[in-house]
């Protein structure tokens, strides 16, 4: 039983180093290409994210110039892309549906804010 409680918390380590190394490989390769598409201006790109320049500099130094402009254009073509539609049912609003359940028609409000009957 300890045999098998060990190797599990051992895959269990081997599975989140491996997450936290894919995790890492992506942030240093967002802080590329955000600098990039600021034309590596580190500062501004520090204000906006809150994040102080010489980290994401330093995040961003083992991407390559290619790898970020790769990123960049797979990321420009799926925005391109039309988004799959699913088929939508006609949601009701809920005073119809109110309306509906009580069997009485739901009131009109005019302009002057007066009720109308609506039937």
């Amino acid at each position: 039983m300890a045999a098998a409680n060990a190797l599990t918390a051992r895959e269990a380590a081997v599975k989140a180093t491996k997450a936290k190394e894919e995790a890492d490989v992506m942030a240093r390769e967002a802080a590329a290409v955000v600098l990039r598409l600021f034309d590596n201006d580190a500062e501004l790109v520090s204000e906006l994210l809150g994040v102080p320049a010489e980290e994401l500099e330093r995040e961003a130094k083992p991407v390559t110039a290619a790898r970020a402009k790769e990123i960049i254009e797979a990321l420009r073509a799926r925005a391109e892309r039309p988004r799959p539609t699913r088929a939508r049912k006609p949601r009701t609003d809920a005073a119809d549906a109110a309306s509906s359940a009580s069997g009485n028609p739901a009131p009109v409000v005019t302009a002057d804010s007066s009720r109308a009957d609506a039937a």
